[in-house]
């Protein structure tokens, strides 16, 4: 049997009478039909306004984003980009889709996100750019990373898909690299099912994306349904993200005492929270040695039957051919991450009355696992 949460089901999109509103009433006025309208329009300059950028590039999703910003920085055959051993295979895939070489460096111990002295030691005469991700609520060291960039004249693309909402120095992430992407895909905190952006405040950055992206007409388009959609929820970001935020605080300290969770820490002044992370350990406090190990695994399947939803990370870049990438450092730690890091879908942070019951579930199913 289920636990009941207090606040219902956790699912996602939540029902939303002002996303309803703005599909009928693109609907009424037509522009669903059209290839641009007035969606589209407040839609950038909704994201202009929210991550301090002057450019704003919509596209289909945040994975071509990606390769559309390494693009409008320049990066190309016979360059190479450093990115965590740890990160969303996308990433990967992009910098090889412009014809560069992928480096990969190690992420800091007990956290998700890059290494800023492994990044540092990993630079060579081809390095012309980094990406930087944001994952599972854990906020890199983008300060840093900048600043080093800056000293050694490298390009920084900071992949804000999964923290929308989140703030450093007061700062909101996804206004600090060179170029910023963003995702809208359907699990995404903002989401149109499918969708991406890409911010840049260099005139120069953004040109250069959108002469790549014309092919007479825009080659990788957000429609105006998609566009629709999103700006109700741009205008809730805000108080999604403190509500989330808040529960991850109370989430933490319910589940203080379990030596076997080390959740993802708290390291700035807004986070934001796609996925809530923690480092599984078994009880003995051995780390796991393969991603099939039964005793996450268990434990997630354990959880997802208690009405949890949870999951495991991604599996990383360990096992990447040097034919294929650089690797410039160990990655203990993100072999690390790929072994134990298990993820809470971000739903259930909406309900903070439904966090003690949580708790109680996970503490329970824990206690059984030892």
């Amino acid at each position: 049997m289920t636990i009941a949460f207090p606040g219902g089901p956790t699912r996602w999109p939540l029902p939303d009478e002002d996303v309803r509103a703005a599909l009928l009433a693109c609907y009424a006025s037509g522009d669903w039909g059209r290839y641009d309208g007035a969606n589209t329009t407040a839609l950038t300059a909704s994201l202009q306004n929210t991550f301090q950028r002057e450019h704003v590039q919509l596209c289909s999703s945040g994975t071509i984003a990606v390769e559309l910003a390494l693009r409008g920085l320049r990066v190309g055959a016979g360059d190479e980009v450093i990115l965590a051993a740890y990160d969303f295979p996308g990433n990967f895939r992009a910098i090889e889709a412009v014809g560069a070489r992928p480096v990969l460096v190690d992420i800091a111990k007990d956290r998700w996100t890059i290494d800023v002295q492994q990044l540092a030691a990993a630079i060579s005469p081809a390095t012309k750019a980094v990406i930087v991700s944001h994952l599972h609520g854990d906020l890199a060291d983008i300060e840093a990373i900048c600043q080093l960039a800056k000293e050694r004249n490298l390009q920084v693309l900071e992949d804000a898909c999964q923290v929308p909402g989140a703030m450093i120095s007061g700062r909101p992430i996804g206004s600090f690299g060179d170029a910023s992407v963003l995702s809208f895909g359907g699990s995404k905190l903002l989401t149109a099912g499918r969708g991406g952006a890409v911010l840049t405040s260099q005139a120069d950055v953004a040109q250069r994306i959108r002469v790549f992206s014309s092919r007479g007409n825009e080659a990788f388009p957000l429609s105006e349904l998609q566009a629709a959609v999103l700006l109700p929820q741009m205008a809730k970001l805000a108080e999604y993200t403190r509500i989330r935020a808040e529960s991850a605080i109370q989430l933490r300290y319910a589940l203080r005492d379990l030596a076997e969770l080390s959740p993802v820490a708290q390291t700035s002044d807004l986070m934001a929270y796609y996925k809530f992370a923690w480092r599984y350990l078994p009880a003995g406090g051995d780390a796991q040695l393969d991603c099939r190990h039964p005793t996450r695994d268990g434990l997630i399947c354990q959880l997802q039957a208690q009405g949890i939803d949870v999951g495991a990370g991604f599996r990383g870049f360990n096992k990447r051919s040097t034919n294929r990438c650089r690797i410039a450092s160990d990655l203990t730690n993100a072999q690390s991450a790929a072994e134990t890091t298990l993820l809470l879908h971000h739903p259930i942070l909406l309900q903070p009355d439904a966090i003690e019951t949580l708790a109680d579930a996970v503490r329970k199913v824990i206690a059984g696992q030892r």
